[in-house]
């Protein structure tokens, strides 16, 4: 080894080492601002691949090209109509000019507090400016079984004129001029949640449940109306067949008597003693058994078959 080869080896290192801190890589979803002494300088730097600064002075500051998160506070806010509820939003924001984003924000950690401020602070707003009503709906439909709930159905949902939709554009257009002059470009905004407070939403339950125990008194009063006049239906058609049965009764019962007179008289015309004889046995029959003592005078009827031949 000569003397001038460890120099050679040194300076060779030295190089390296410089031509490393002088390179550096701009991925497909990168975009970079280089600082010289904590300052930008040049034009942001959004093409993929091997880029190089001077190494030292020059720092290679890299951002997000694509979408970002924001996740916002769950805040408790008053509505128009004085109804205290948790709101909890989210949006989606991307970095459109690197070097402003830099110049006022500087890391997306700083992005993200600003957000917090301007996101947070519209959503306040608006929610002010509205009822609770306009927040939670999102348009005038009817109800989808109204031929199960009834009228009394459609005039809980009250008419809307504006919508959960219309407000959250109106959020997202107040809050993207707002982080327009911070390099930022909102893409999205929507609510999470929408709820009431703890001391509001038992009260609000309590009308729920007393507004459909009265749907279902009115539902149980209509079935017992309708109850009875089945009821009563039954029973004047009951009324109605047994009457007419009655009568078919009474007209067969006449009809066989009417006959059977007709026979007995036909009989008596016929051999008028014959006649008495055979009724007189019939009662016979029907009035003395072994067990019955009768007690008959000479001049009775009864006694006129029992007596003698004559």
């Amino acid at each position: 080894m000569t003397r001038n080869q460890p120099l050679a080896i040194v300076l060779g290192l030295i190089v390296l080492f410089l031509l490393g801190g002088s390179v550096y890589t701009v991925s497909e979803v990168d975009q970079a601002i280089i600082t010289q002494f904590g300052e930008p300088v040049g034009e942001p730097v959004i093409e993929p691949g091997l880029h190089f600064k001077i190494p030292f002075i020059q720092t290679a500051n890299m951002f997000e090209r694509r979408f970002l998160e924001w996740d916002g506070f769950r805040n408790q806010v008053p509505t128009r109509d004085r109804r205290f509820i948790w709101v909890d939003t989210y949006a989606r924001w991307r970095i459109t000019d690197p070097l402003l984003f830099f110049q006022r924000l500087r890391d997306e950690r700083g992005a993200q507090s600003r957000l917090d401020d301007i996101l947070d602070g519209e959503t306040r707003n608006a929610v002010a400016r509205h009822d609770l009503i306009e927040i939670v709906r999102t348009s005038n439909r009817e109800p989808l079984d109204t031929a199960t709930t009834g009228l009394e159905e459609a005039e809980v949902l009250e008419p809307i004129s504006i919508g959960r939709e219309q407000i959250t554009q109106e959020i997202l257009e107040a809050a993207t001029e707002a982080v327009a002059e911070l390099g930022i470009e909102l893409l999205d905004l929507q609510f999470k949640r929408i709820n009431y407070v703890a001391e509001v939403q038992q009260d609000v339950f309590a009308r729920m449940i007393a507004e459909r125990q009265r749907i279902a008194s009115e539902f149980r009063s209509e079935g017992q109306g309708e109850s009875a006049r089945i009821q009563g239906e039954r029973e004047r058609d009951l009324a109605r067949i047994q009457s007419e049965a009655f009568r078919t009764a009474e007209e067969l019962r006449g009809s066989a008597d009417a006959e059977a007179t007709s026979v007995y008289a036909e009989a008596y015309g016929s051999d008028g003693a014959f006649y008495a004889f055979t009724k007189s046995l019939e009662t016979y029959e029907k009035t003395m058994d072994p067990d019955t003592f009768f007690i008959l005078g000479t001049d009775s009827e009864l006694m006129r078959y029992l007596e003698g031949p004559r």
